[in-house]
C-alpha cells in the first residue's frame, strides 16, 4: 500500500499476522515503489506476500488499513502511539528483542544505543544495538528515530538525519 502524506509518499507492506515493512516518507510514489519491490514485498512471496490475492484472508488489507490511519495522525501529530499487529516472522532473535526495547521508549522521549544495549542484557553491545535500529523493518511502528548516540548527538537513521530531526521535533525531543 502506498499512500501520499504531508511529508511525502509512504509505503507499507502487511501480512495476516501484521505490517512487515514501512517505507518512510520520499519524494515520489515511484521511490516507495522501487524499495518496497526491491525487498520484494510487491510481487508476492508466499507467506511474506505484501499484497493479499483474493483467494487470502483480508487481515493483510485491515492490518494495512489500520497503519495507514495510525501513520497519518502520528505525521500529522495526532497520534503518540502505535496499536498496530508486527509481523517479525524470521528476523533474528536479538532485533525483535531491540525492536521491543525501542517500543517502550516514550513519544517525545530519547535513549542511548547503550541505554537499549543494557535494557537486552548486552551492556557492551551498542554498535549492535546500531545494527538492529538499522535493520528495523518497520520504523515509526518501532520507533528507532528515539535512538541517540551516547554523547547527545542523533547518531544514524535508515530515513536519513534529516527525516530523524523531523521526527524527533514533530515529537517534541528536540
Amino acid at each position: 500500500m502506498i499512500f501520499k502524506t504531508k511529508w511525502g509518499w509512504v509505503g507499507l507492506a502487511a501480512t495476516d499476522r501484521g505490517v512487515r515493512t514501512i517505507v518512510l516518507p520520499k519524494p515520489t510514489r515511484r521511490a516507495v515503489e522501487r524499495e518496497l519491490m526491491s525487498g520484494g514485498l510487491m510481487a508476492g512471496e508466499g507467506a511474506r506476500r505484501a499484497v493479499p490475492l483474493p483467494a487470502e484472508t483480508n487481515m493483510a488489507a485491515q492490518h494495512g488499513r489500520a497503519a495507514r490511519t495510525a501513520i497519518m495522525a502520528y505525521l500529522q501529530g495526532r497520534a503518540r502511539s502505535f496499536d498496530v499487529p508486527l509481523d517479525l516472522e524470521g528476523q533474528p532473535g536479538f532485533r525483535v528483542k531491540v525492536w521491543k526495547v525501542l517500543q517502550s521508549i516514550p513519544y517525545g522521549r530519547v535513549r542511548s544505543y547503550g541505554w537499549v544495549a543494557r535494557k537486552v542484557g548486552k551492556p557492551r553491545a551498542a554498535r549492535a544495538i546500531g545494527g538492529a535500529c538499522g535493520a528495523n523493518p518497520v520504523p515509526l511502528l518501532v520507533p528507532c528515530h528515539r535512538v541517540i548516540a551516547g554523547d547527545g548527538s542523533l547518531g544514524g537513521f535508515s530515513g536519513g538525519l534529516s527525516s530523524k530531526k523531523r521526527l524527533l521535533k514533530l515529537e517534541g525531543a528536540i
